[in-house]
C-alpha cells in the first residue's frame, strides 16, 4: 500500500474513531523487542541538559509596541532539550528570525514539555488560549517522536493533534506544525529497528500533514530533522545524549521552519505561487503529505479542497542571538536586539539554498 493511502487511512481512522492501524506484523515483534532493548542501552546514554528558558521579548530595537506573539508547543524538540544556551533553542532562533524579517518585536512563550506526547497538547493549548493577553498570533508545534517510541496508536496521535490545531484556529491563531522527525536516522539504532522506526515516523508525519491542512494549518516536514545533514555529521548535529539535536541541529531545523512561519503571517518576501523549477506542485492532500514526508523542509498548505500546495521555500541564514548565554528572558531579548539591522540584512540578503 502506498504511503499516501496509509496516511489517508490513519487520518480517516482519527476522524471517524477507528482503532489502531498496525504498522508491524506479529512476526516482527520478537526481533523488534530485542533491538529496542539494545537501542535503550545506547540512546540517551549522555546526560542531556534540561532545556533553558528562552521566553521574552526579541527584536527590542524595533520598539516594544505591538509585538508579534509567538508560541511553541510540543515535546523536547520544541522545548530545546540538548543545548545549554537560551539563544540556541528553536524558540529563540525562530523569534529572533521572525523579528528580523518582520522588523517588529516578537514576544516568545514556550509551553513545550520534554517527553510530551500528543495527549499533552490539550493542556498546552489551554495554557495559551486562556492567558490574560489572549491567544498568540502564531503557534509552532513539534510533536510525534514520543508517540512513535511509546507506540501510541497513530490514529489516536493524529486525532489529538487535529483537535489541538482546530482549537487554535478557532481562536484565530495561525498554526505551523513541524511533523514527526525520522527516527530511523538515530545513529545507535540498528536494523531492522531502524527501518521500522523510519517507516512508522514517515507514516505518522504524512497523516499529521493531512489533518493539519484540513484544519487550516500549514506543515513543514521535519522527517530529516535527524536526516541527511544529521547522518553526514552526527557528532555535530546530535547532542550529548545521541538523540536530541545539538545547537547546529536546532539551527538547521529552525531554518527549515522560519520561511513558513513568516509566510503564514504574510511577512515572507516570497509569494505563495508555485515554482516548478523547485519541484513545487499542487497535489491531492494525501499525495502531497506523502511527498513531504520523504523530503525535509517541504511545506504543505491547503488550497482548494482536496488539493494542497507542495512548496520548497528558500532558506536564509538566521540572525545570531548574541549574548544569550546564561541570560534571563529579558536578557535574551536584549541580546537579540543588539544587532537588528545586521540580523535583518543577513536574513534578507544571504545566499539562498534550496531545501534538502
Amino acid at each position: 500500500m502506498s504511503r499516501a493511502r496509509v496516511a489517508r487511512r490513519i487520518a480517516a481512522g482519527a476522524a471517524y474513531g477507528g482503532g489502531s492501524i498496525g504498522l508491524l506484523g506479529v512476526a516482527a515483534v520478537g526481533v523488534l523487542l530485542a533491538e529496542m532493548q539494545l537501542a535503550k542501552r545506547t540512546v540517551g546514554d549522555g546526560a542531556a541538559p534540561l532545556p533553558p528558558g528562552a521566553d521574552g521579548l526579541y527584536g527590542r530595537a524595533f520598539g516594544t509596541e505591538d509585538p508579534l506573539r509567538l508560541a511553541l508547543l510540543g515535546d523536547s524538540t520544541a522545548a530545546g532539550q540538548g543545548v545549554r544556551r537560551s539563544g540556541q533553542t528553536p524558540g529563540a532562533l525562530l523569534a529572533s528570525g521572525l523579528a528580523a524579517v518582520a522588523e517588529r518585536p516578537v514576544v516568545l512563550r514556550n509551553v513545550a514539555l520534554s517527553g510530551a506526547r500528543s495527549d499533552d497538547l490539550e493542556r498546552q493549548v489551554s495554557l495559551l488560549i486562556t492567558q490574560p493577553l489572549g491567544p498568540p498570533d502564531v503557534c509552532v508545534i513539534m510533536i510525534g517522536a514520543n508517540d512513535v517510541t511509546h507506540r501510541t496508536a497513530p490514529t489516536e496521535s493524529v486525532r489529538l493533534l487535529s483537535a489541538a490545531v482546530r482549537r487554535l484556529r478557532t481562536a484565530g491563531v495561525e498554526v505551523v506544525v513541524g511533523t514527526c522527525p525520522d527516527l530511523g536516522t538515530i545513529e545507535p539504532v540498528y536494523q531492522p529497528l531502524r527501518w521500522l522506526a523510519r517507516r512508522a515516523s514517515r507514516q505518522l508525519a504524512a497523516a499529521q500533514t493531512i489533518v493539519v491542512v484540513e484544519q487550516g494549518g500549514r506543515t513543514v516536514s521535519l522527517g530529516d530533522l535527524l536526516g541527511p545533514e544529521f547522518a553526514a555529521n552526527p557528532r555535530e548535529m546530535f547532542g550529548v545524549d545521541n538523540f536530541h539535536p545539538s545547537a547546529e541541529g536546532y539551527a538547521t531545523a529552525a531554518m527549515a521552519v522560519l520561511p513558513t512561519l513568516c509566510a503564514v503571517l504574510g511577512v515572507w518576501p516570497e509569494a505563495d505561487r508555485l515554482e516548478p523549477a523547485r519541484h513545487e506542485n499542487m497535489l491531492p492532500v494525501a499525495k502531497a503529505a506523502a511527498e513531504a514526508a520523504r523530503e525535509a523542509g517541504t511545506e504543505v498548505t491547503g488550497a482548494r479542497a482536496p488539493w494542497a500546495l507542495l512548496k520548497h521555500r528558500r532558506r536564509r541564514r538566521l540572525p545570531v542571538a548574541e549574548g544569550a548565554a546564561g541570560a534571563t528572558s529579558e536578557g535574551v531579548g536584549e541580546g537579540v536586539a543588539k544587532r537588528p539591522a545586521s540580523g535583518a540584512a543577513d536574513t534578507a540578503t544571504a545566499a539562498e539554498t534550496p531545501a534538502n
